[in-house]
């Protein structure tokens, strides 16, 4: 008569049991059902990094080449070359874009940080403090 409860009382737990287990199992089922399917998953991460790279190593490579400030005819050239290397006159120095549409330009006279406004013919860069400096590009038959 003692071990009738106790099965019974068993048999509950192992009910009780599978229906969680079940439960369980279809709420995660339902997740996968509507969710994104493993294999994209996987990829999700690798896809994202490579998108994430290929944008910013092309974003901002329209701004190679050479540039006139914009104003007379014998202002300073400005050369931006596609290794990170800058030509102001003649003084070399290195670029390099940060967030939020900013240049680092580094000389051995000075580091400046400009807010970048590019377009296919207009360079116009912005000292965060306030000063413009205005540029059209130099076509290789305007020099």
């Amino acid at each position: 008569m003692c071990s009738r409860p106790l099965k019974h009382r068993r048999l509950r737990n192992n009910i009780s049991l599978w229906l969680d287990l079940t439960i369980a199992r279809d709420y995660y089922w339902s997740l996968m059902r509507f969710g994104v399917p493993r294999c994209v998953r996987l990829l999700l991460l690798p896809g994202s990094a490579l998108l994430l790279f290929v944008m910013a190593s092309c974003g901002n490579s329209s701004i190679v080449g050479k540039w006139r400030m914009s104003g007379a005819e014998n202002q300073t050239v400005w050369e931006f070359s596609s290794n990170g290397s800058v030509l102001v006159g003649e003084i070399r120095g290195k670029y390099k874009f940060g967030d939020q549409e900013r240049i680092k330009i580094e000389t051995p006279f000075a580091t400046t940080v400009y807010v970048v406004k590019l377009s296919a013919e207009q360079l116009v860069l912005q000292e965060l403090g306030g000063s413009k400096l205005e540029f059209t590009r130099i076509r290789e038959a305007q020099q």
